[in-house]
């Protein structure tokens, strides 16, 4: 056997094995394992060699290897620089240091602890100051944790048992008792959803998050169609949401925003879904939406920070 054969098939097992990682959940936070295998199950994700992560993080490719198999036993920094060079999220970089022996590092407060009241007033502030326009604040599963007075016209006529918390704003998207047969382009926007949906899943292994897109994927809806091209872009840069409501098809485009540097597992999971008028037509219909719902007052109970 040539050496070049002996390297494709080396290249070869390598991708097989990175792609039997991603097709596998990453080991739950709360899933005791040796440490190796958690950070191996990361490095397959992804889809870096040894060498590769040894080079990032400035080790030898011998001594990564040995902490994969147990060893040898990786001291507290270098866990927190092999998660850091990974990209891994804060949740499970407590669940790494916890599988090497040492006590998470970061905490998890729920959003009206007092401690994260400067993070709850700048979230407050980002929804009411989004009006006449929707916005929203989810956490990591996209349950729905606070939103501005704007948004329940567009959450009109479903079904109020989708509405009882915890609310998850995909399953009130795509239930066919939901918002789905008002989104006029909803085999495109069911594709997009979709879309962000495996990235995140990807990026995070979320076992959660992997039983939710199984759910969806089993809704169907009278007159939905599985398109995948991305017809109507809006200017050909970004997929609408075009949404019938009682002021007529409204035609946005969202945005998403999340803090740029957290320390706390529950803001690092937090992100907020700002919505924008696409056209004229539908920025007069959010600004009547706004009056009448006298907008100004702050986010709209009952699911404010539940």
């Amino acid at each position: 056997m040539t050496p070049e054969v002996m390297e494709s098939r080396r290249q070869a097992l390598y991708h097989r094995a990175m792609d039997l990682a991603l097709a596998s959940p990453a080991p739950a936070a709360s899933q005791v394992l040796p440490f190796g295998e958690h950070l191996r199950s990361w490095r397959l994700r992804r889809r870096m060699s040894q060498l590769d992560l040894a080079s990032e993080a400035e080790i030898s490719t011998r001594h990564l290897s040995f902490v994969e198999t147990g060893r040898s036993a990786p001291s507290r920094e270098m866990v927190l620089r092999l998660a850091e060079r990974l990209d891994v999220p804060l949740r499970e970089r407590n669940a790494l240091l916890v599988a090497a022996g040492y006590a998470p590092m970061y905490r998890e407060r729920p959003l009206d602890d007092p401690a994260l009241a400067v993070a709850r007033e700048a979230v407050q502030l980002i929804l009411r100051s989004h009006e006449p326009y929707p916005a929203l604040a989810v956490d990591r599963h996209w349950n729905l944790l606070a939103h501005n007075a704007v948004l329940p016209h567009l959450l009109a006529g479903v079904d109020p048992a989708l509405m009882q918390p915890p609310v998850n704003v995909l399953r009130l998207s795509l239930h066919p008792q939901g918002v789905a047969p008002r989104i006029v382009n909803l085999g495109q926007w069911r594709h997009h959803l979709f879309e962000r949906l495996r990235q995140q899943i990807q990026a995070t292994g979320d076992r959660t998050l992997q039983a939710l897109e199984q759910e969806l994927r089993g809704y169907t809806v009278p007159g939905d169609a599985d398109v995948t091209r991305l017809e109507g872009e809006v200017l050909g840069i970004a997929v609408p949401l075009r949404i019938r409501t009682e002021g007529g098809v409204l035609n946005l485009i969202s945005t998403t925003t999340i803090f740029g540097s957290p320390v706390d597992v529950t803001l690092q999971e937090l992100a907020l879904e700002t919505f924008f008028p696409a056209d004229a037509a539908t920025a007069d219909a959010l600004r009547r939406f706004a009056r009448a719902a006298g907008a100004g007052a702050g986010p709209g109970a009952p699911y404010d920070y539940p």
